[in-house]
């Protein structure tokens, strides 16, 4: 036991506890609640993929450290999907890396990019770990928030906001289209205006598309890489995780200006060094998939997301349609309810379901305080019980 004032941890982290996902996660196992808090799915990726992570841990294929950019066939594979998907060209020796997972891609890229001092603009609510590696850089975040629009049952960016929002000390736009937990998919109109900005101030910019194959109706993801002065500016992030359903293996990647992958890497390489292997041949040939199963895959997430969203209308819930991702964020005022957290803390016991409150993903707990995320990554059978429990609570 140390003897010293000094509390222990950083103080760049003094506000960030136990992540809400643990915490939340941690009251399903304990309940027996069905958990649509977490975003994991609760059945595994294709088989032949699995078995191709069998084939490489039998064949001693990425048992050893594997090369610190990560295996050839991969960054190759990735390569050509960017290519495929987007018409985006890039070097698979300079310009791609492998990331454990999308947490650690994001928490290298502010470490490498991000100054102390340095404010760094992200759109509100956030994924919880873009503030803690805003935090851990030394940077300073900059909210500009998502507004929940109820006439057209969406999010939406207010651009005049972002503008007003760039300082002289702006260094980086932390950009996530599918956006986590809004559903949001920024269109082109928007995207070209944030690169417009982007150019005209000098900005560097992160871009967080690891749904960017889970998107619905008329929405479409477009890489803000392919935009006009912005390839050489823009660090790409994805991952294997969400399109793949094996978020257990961590597999993610950045693509990007070879400086730019440069910088990232050497940051990176002190985190992790290396990771997942077996498991990044694997990925290879799931990146070597045909159209059909990518447009599978997003067919059958929409029908889950109307399977869940109906559900959530019919208990009450006013219900923002999400473009993207596997969630769906709520508004708890219909069924006369103010104060998420609370909500979510009891609703395990008063009708056995898990959920988020969104009130953790913004600075201002009061800005999203009645709004609560659940995940439709789920078997169907799962989401139907979760549906008429969740009818209970206007019952």
């Amino acid at each position: 036991m140390t003897s010293s004032a000094r509390p222990l941890l950083n103080r760049r982290l003094a506000e960030f506890g136990t992540t809400i996902f643990a915490e939340m996660s941690a009251l399903a196992l304990s309940t027996g609640a069905i958990n649509l808090g977490q975003g994991f799915p609760d059945t595994d990726g294709p088989e032949e993929i699995r078995e191709a992570a069998v084939r490489a841990l039998r064949d001693g294929r990425g048992n050893q450290y594997p090369p610190g950019p990560g295996v050839p066939e991969l960054r190759t594979a990735i390569t050509a999907h960017q290519r495929r998907c987007y018409g985006l060209a890039y070097d698979p020796d300079t310009e791609v890396l492998v990331t454990a997972g999308a947490t650690e891609a994001i928490a290298a890229a502010l470490l490498a990019l991000v100054e102390p001092g340095d404010e760094v603009i992200a759109f509100e609510p956030y994924y919880d770990s873009y503030a803690a590696c805003i935090a851990m850089a030394g940077g300073r975040r900059v909210p500009v928030t998502l507004r929940a629009h109820e006439d057209e049952g969406r999010f939406r960016l207010d651009l005049d906001e972002l503008r007003d929002a760039v300082t002289e000390r702006t260094r980086l736009l932390l950009i996530n289209t599918p956006h986590n937990p809004t559903g949001t998919v920024l269109t082109r109109e928007e995207l070209a205006a944030i690169a417009e900005l982007a150019v005209e101030r000098d900005l560097l910019v992160v871009t967080d598309e690891v749904y960017e194959h889970l998107v619905f109706d008329d929405a479409e993801h477009v890489p803000l890489a392919t935009f006009p002065g912005m390839r050489e500016r823009t660090v790409t992030i994805s991952s294997s995780g969400k399109t793949f359903s094996f978020t257990g293996w961590k597999v993610g990647w950045v693509t990007g200006a070879p400086e730019l992958v440069t910088a990232v890497r050497s940051a990176k390489q002190y985190l992790t060094y290396v990771s997942a292997g077996p498991f990044q041949y694997a990925i290879a040939e799931a990146l070597r998939l045909p159209d059909s199963y990518f447009d599978n895959f997003r067919s059958d997430f929409r029908r889950k997301r109307d399977l869940l969203g109906d559900g959530l209308r019919a208990a009450g819930f006013e219900v923002y349609q999400p473009q993207g991702t596997y969630f769906i964020t709520t508004d708890i005022t219909p069924l006369g309810e103010k104060d998420a957290y609370a909500f979510c803390r009891a609703l395990p016991e008063r009708c056995g379901v898990v959920a988020i409150p969104n009130s953790v993903f913004y600075d201002d707990p009061e800005a999203g305080r009645s709004q609560v995320r659940f995940t439709f990554c789920k078997k169907d059978d799962i989401l139907h019980e979760a549906a008429e429990r969740l009818q209970r609570l206007s019952s």
